[in-house]
């Protein structure tokens, strides 16, 4: 941190152990609703403000940290496979199905409908190959089609 001052530096510190209890309450109530302004209030920020600087901090906006903590946790109750999209929409705190689906499409590469499909095909397989063919790879940054049970990766 060459050429800041102590002040910038202890600014800077002082934003971050704010953006983390951002990060820490997301975490912990993922399944409630949650809006920017609650969270900027939370810490004492703007929202404009708290969302920039979450965004410079994690490389995700709020909302969208909330979003992909709600489809890991969707991922997980898939693949249980007792829980039809619409109750693991419900249960991770998504209040509209359609955001849910297209939130977890965009993170995934898949519907959750296809995911729990997977999954379920899955079964049987060693879960390291298993987690290889069902991780999220967030806006398929990896290229190419969503790998799929049965094809070659």
């Amino acid at each position: 941190m060459a050429g800041r001052t102590g002040a910038a530096v202890a600014h800077t510190h002082e934003t971050l152990k704010l953006l983390r209890r951002v990060r820490d309450r997301i975490d912990r109530e993922y399944t409630r609703p949650l809006d920017l302004d609650t969270l900027a209030r939370y810490v004492h920020m703007s929202s404009g403000h708290l969302s920039r600087q979450f965004k410079r901090a994690y490389g995700e906006s709020p909302y969208q940290y909330l979003m992909t903590r709600r489809v890991e946790r969707a991922m997980t109750l898939l693949r249980r496979g007792d829980l039809s999209v619409t109750e693991v929409s419900v249960a991770v705190g998504s209040v509209s199905l359609g955001t849910f689906t297209t939130r977890f499409t965009e993170l995934v590469g898949v519907s959750p409908g296809v995911y729990r499909w997977q999954a379920d095909a899955t079964a049987g397989i060693p879960p390291c190959v298993a987690r290889r063919i069902m991780r999220p790879v967030r806006n398929r940054e990896e290229g190419g089609p969503p790998p799929t049970v049965g094809s070659p990766t």
